[in-house]
């Protein structure tokens, strides 16, 4: 008689260390090929226009000045609120640091001009180097 003496098998081991390695390798490359835009954190409509401009990151980027259908104003990407005054000092410590600076003012198209010309004034005031105010660009129809 043959009795065939059987080899228990060893459960495959799982290597933890290459996975992780493999999840950081896939997690930079969707860091690195993903796109950031920077939005509004208020809610505008912005008028549209024929000329306007798809926005992108820039090197220098814009101080943003945003102004909602009732003339509040809110400064930067996170869009905190502030008074004239608070801008003007902003605005002014923005051009210390930075002397090329650029504001760009997004107003909604139901916004009261005079809010747009008292910032015009303030960033004139500050010297600051070119004032833009965004659109969406208009949809083209054949």
């Amino acid at each position: 008689m043959h009795f065939h003496v059987h080899k228990r098998r060893q459960t495959p081991a799982v290597i933890i260390v290459a996975l992780i390695d493999v999840l950081i390798v896939l997690l930079i490359f969707l860091m690195v090929t993903s796109t950031f835009r920077q939005q509004p954190a208020i809610p505008l409509a912005l008028p549209q226009s024929s000329q306007a401009q798809k926005p992108g990151a820039s090197e220098n980027a814009p101080m943003l000045v945003s102004i909602d259908v009732q003339g509040a104003l809110r400064v930067g990407s996170d869009a905190h609120p502030v008074t004239l005054d608070q801008l003007k000092s902003e605005m002014l410590a923005e051009v210390a640091k930075r002397p090329g600076l650029n504001v760009q003012v997004s107003a909604d198209k139901g916004a009261p001009l005079g809010e747009f010309v008292k910032i015009w004034d303030i960033a004139k005031d500050a010297k600051v180097k070119a004032i833009s105010l965004s659109a969406k660009e208009q949809n083209k129809q054949p």
